[in-house]
């Protein structure tokens, strides 16, 4: 039963490894504009979105514009995200092999 004790040890390992990446992702800051910078949103690497800002010029355009170009910005945030968070869980992921599994 050596390997499930082994295997017990890198399962506790990779967990504190992904509750430090959890951290750091929480204080990673990604920015993006869109529609020539009338639009920015700031989200950090763990998913949340930290701001949203509106040039007030911008405001005066067509609403079905200001929403398109508000919803493409915040996708786009969150893809960014996302990307990073899964880039970071691969790395841990990949030192932690299970027996026979891969």
């Amino acid at each position: 039963m050596a390997g499930v004790g082994k295997l017990l040890k890198q399962a506790q390992k990779m967990q504190k490894q992904i509750e430090t990446l959890q951290s750091t992702l929480e204080t990673q800051v990604i920015d993006v504009s869109s529609g020539g910078g009338a639009v920015q949103v700031r989200i950090n690497g763990a998913g949340k979105f930290l701001a949203i800002k509106l040039d007030p010029e911008f405001l005066k355009e067509d609403v079905k514009l200001i929403e398109e170009t508000l919803l493409q910005a915040t996708q786009e945030a969150a893809a960014k995200a996302k990307e990073r968070n899964e880039a970071e869980m691969q790395k841990i992921s990949a030192a932690f092999q299970m027996p026979g599994m891969f």
